[in-house]
């Protein structure tokens, strides 16, 4: 079958792409670890440079040992014919219909966890640690695996039942009726998730009354933005990582910082933090991205439409396709299992999309507050984070959302200075 040389060719290409510019990275790390880059020298250390060099070549390693892994995987299940092996075996037990193939589908994450869950284990307790970064107990792991994984099924088994029954009676256009059954349903999860499912791992609690809280109400009323809340989160019991975020849509918006971050960052700082975050909401590129995410999903199920029709399809990764047409399961496996193959080379394009859009939410952070507080709030972040100063061009072009740090400081420190 061509599709089977094509879907090789794409698969072995992606690795091929994944290695080179990793090992770019490491080289690039590695290239630079002996001086502190200019800009940064008075304020982060050789010892701290050195330290992001060595994470930043640790992450590498790991994640490429985990590509092997779950592209190993993905062969198996597809060219090797083990993805049709587990699809016969269930029909021992179970009667074709939809429960058949969820039973299918859930089999396949079972298998992808068996080989996420020791990288995940050993990222937290031997990388992590390593770099003096976790601070997450073995039990709370463990709980969070299993919370995670029981919610997964109580939101994922009725999600796939609906997409299902819609691929095996709604007609020719399937698709289009589960795109707008799966836009509904990520509006009201992104609506529900503050209040009903992020309790269920962290803690949140009201930012504290003080100088802080008055002056990010303050940077709110400037901005003109209407929240539910402010929160601090307790992600010092995983991580000593700091971050701030938005979650929620429309009214039910809240606020949230980690409380890592305000250990970390001065009220002026975070307040930066912040400016640059409502900055991200305020030139829309949060519904630009959702609206992107949208049009993609319904690009994506019509072709898993009109795919699922397609006998070669099938044959091409090693599955032999139902005479009764009852293969909506199936399809949905082997779509979900190998379009990423293909959708890897436009990650530049998103990562493109992405950096554009931080340094407009920089623009908005350096017209509503001190854009040096925002440089050295980055700065204490990129050390804290062991985050490196020297990645390499083409991996920083290919893979990163945010811009590289020297030329993101540069870009503020312009900023900086047109504001004088």
């Amino acid at each position: 079958m061509i599709f089977t040389y094509i879907f090789l060719a794409f698969l072995l290409l992606g690795l091929f792409t994944q290695f080179f510019l990793a090992q770019r990275q490491m080289n690039s790390a590695n290239a630079h670890r002996h001086e502190v880059p200019a800009g940064f020298d008075n304020t982060i250390s050789l010892e701290d440079h050195q330290k992001a060099a060595n994470y930043t070549i640790a992450k590498l390693k790991l994640g490429w040992l985990e590509t092997i892994f779950s592209q190993g995987l993905l062969i198996a299940l597809t060219l090797l014919g083990l993805l049709f092996v587990i699809h016969r075996e269930l029909l021992v037990f179970l009667p074709a219909g939809v429960w058949q193939q969820i039973a299918l589908l859930l089999s396949i994450s079972f298998l992808s966890s068996l080989i996420d869950l020791p990288f995940s284990w050993y990222k937290q307790f031997r990388l992590e640690e390593q770099f003096g970064f976790n601070r997450m107990s073995q039990k709370l792991f463990w709980l969070d695996f299993i919370k995670g994984t029981l919610l997964g099924l109580a939101i994922g088994v009725p999600l796939l039942w609906v997409i299902l029954s819609l691929m095996q009676q709604a007609g020719d256009f399937w698709w289009l009726y589960a795109w707008v059954f799966l836009v509904a349903f990520i509006l009201i999860a992104t609506w529900v998730a503050p209040v009903l499912i992020m309790p269920l791992f962290n803690k949140f609690k009201p930012l504290d009354d003080g100088p802080l809280k008055s002056s990010i109400h303050g940077l709110l009323d400037r901005c003109g933005f209407v929240s539910k809340g402010l929160f601090v989160m307790d992600g010092s019991k995983r991580s000593a990582h700091g971050n701030a975020y938005f979650t929620g849509i429309g009214k039910n918006k809240r606020i949230v910082f980690f409380d890592t971050l305000i250990e970390k960052l001065s009220p002026s700082e975070i307040e930066a933090v912040l400016a640059h975050e409502l900055g991200h909401f305020k030139k829309n590129h949060v519904r630009k991205r959702m609206l992107l995410t949208f049009l993609m999903s319904l690009a994506g199920l019509a072709l898993l439409g009109w795919l699922s029709q397609q006998i070669w399809f099938y044959e091409s990764l090693g599955v032999f396709p139902e005479i009764d047409g009852n293969n909506a399961g199936l399809a949905l496996a082997l779509f979900s299992l190998v379009i990423p193959v293909f959708t890897f080379f436009i990650t530049p394009l998103g990562s493109l999309l992405s950096r554009k859009h931080e340094f407009e939410a920089d623009s908005f952070a350096a017209e509503k507050t001190n854009a040096n507080h925002l440089i050295s709030a980055l700065i204490k972040l990129y050390q804290d984070n062991a985050a490196t100063l020297t990645p390499d061009r083409l991996y920083s072009a290919f893979y990163d959302s945010h811009p590289p740090a020297p030329i993101r400081i540069a870009h503020l420190n312009q900023l900086a200075k047109a504001s004088l």
